[in-house]
């Protein structure tokens, strides 16, 4: 069994997946991440270990991914709570 598989990531489902957002503000990227856990929505931070890299700067952005077949929901839940998301 593949790591991916042990953790659950939406891509070892079979889905692709989708930048939802990128930031470097760490309490923002936990905020968003229990919005769409609450709502079922899994997510996953890629680059969230590039800390060991930057140290403790906080200019490398993080990005939130979900499963492309979450993506628009995940759009709506966060539009809805305030969130600005970036236009593709």
């Amino acid at each position: 069994m593949g790591s991916r598989e042990k953790v659950g990531f939406p891509a070892a489902k079979g889905a692709g997946m989708k930048e939802l957002l990128r930031t470097t503000d760490l309490v923002r990227l936990s905020w968003i991440g229990a919005l769409l856990r609450d709502a079922g929505i899994e997510s996953v931070v890629f680059d969230g270990h590039m800390s060991v890299v930057e140290g403790t700067l906080g200019i490398l952005p993080r990005r939130l991914m979900v499963s492309d077949d979450d993506i628009e929901r995940a759009r709506s839940i966060l539009t809805e709570s305030g969130e600005e998301l970036q236009s593709e």
